[in-house]
């Protein structure tokens, strides 16, 4: 099967699944794949040129004017758009399904409902704010993988803003918000050390990390080991159980 993917956590997935995509775009990561332009811009005629049966997006890093003209060109397209960690078995196994490849037996139930079970956090959950973005400050909220994720290693997204998937804010906000935990990923923002001075310095009292970005949100074939890495950064204050991965 020809497969294009316009999704980087899918591209990952796919190869892992051991079908590698024709094209891919150039966050992918992937040395030798060629690359049909970025996940908001794609090149929509390079795209139908290669011919896909199938072509992977999901409806975060991909545009619906992108879809809706793939589709008008007769292309198939697989959606895979999980909103928490519980999500990512069935989108796995979707996904497989979708390209004609077996599933990892960890991401089919009853297993990964199983994982996820033994994961769940006890105790009181820590305030974490997430930043995905600098000037403005956007953060991530729970109705996300990130917060979903973060939620799975006993933290709870703040500022809280019910319905607001990634709230613009104030450091002023997140201030009073008294995060435990203040998390700088890598990517889509690429935080370095001089902003984590600048945050430890207006966010006093919280522990400020520089995380991979692709662990944060990255779904799928990375999801159980990106929790066991990421668990330290947000396990210093009350460590949470490692169970095996499924």
């Amino acid at each position: 099967m020809r497969v294009v993917s316009l999704v980087p956590s899918a591209t990952e997935t796919l190869l892992a699944l051991g079908a590698r995509p024709v094209a891919g775009t150039r966050f992918c990561d992937q040395p030798g794949l060629a690359s049909v332009g970025g996940t908001k811009d794609p090149d929509v005629d390079a795209i139908v040129a290669c011919h896909p049966d199938l072509v992977v997006v999901n409806d975060e890093e991909n545009r619906r004017d992108d879809a809706d003209a793939l589709r008008a060109a007769g292309v198939a397209l697989h959606d895979c758009s999980p909103r928490s960690v519980a999500d990512v078995g069935p989108a796995v196994a979707a996904l497989a399904d979708a390209v004609g490849v077996p599933a990892p037996e960890r991401f089919a139930e009853p297993a990964w409902s199983a994982w996820c079970a033994a994961i769940a956090p006890t105790g009181p959950a820590r305030p974490v704010v997430t930043f995905v973005w600098r000037r403005p400050w956007i953060t991530v909220g729970a109705d996300t993988y990130g917060g979903s994720l973060v939620a799975c290693l006993g933290g709870t997204p703040v500022p809280d803003r019910p319905g607001d998937r990634y709230p613009h804010v104030e450091l002023d906000d997140v201030r009073a918000a008294r995060p435990a935990v203040a998390l700088l990923p890598s990517e889509p923002y690429p935080f370095r050390t001089r902003h984590r001075a600048e945050l430890a310095a207006q966010l006093p009292g919280a522990d400020v990390r520089l995380v991979d970005g692709r662990d944060l949100f990255w779904w799928g074939i990375r999801t159980p080991d990106a929790w066991r890495r990421l668990a330290d950064p947000l396990s210093r204050s009350a460590p949470a159980p490692r169970p095996a991965t499924p």
